[in-house]
């Protein structure tokens, strides 16, 4: 599910997750089906920079060889 969402739309679903926890709003259940969620969409935003990372650093190699 996550593949179909944007590094952007991740972004602010997990910033809404971290705010919901951190005001402690979620019972006891839901609060672990947010920090799972939460988990799947840091992994997801960390794949998203990774792979920029890697593309600007081969971009980088590419200039620098031209």
């Amino acid at each position: 599910m996550t593949e179909e969402l944007s590094f952007e739309d991740a972004q602010r679903e997990l910033g809404r997750i971290v705010e919901r926890l951190e005001r402690g709003e979620a019972g006891l259940d839901e609060a672990i089906a947010l920090w799972e969620r939460g988990e799947e969409l840091y992994r997801f935003c960390l794949g998203k920079l990774d792979a920029a990372q890697g593309r600007i650093e081969e971009l980088a190699k590419r200039a620098g060889a031209s």
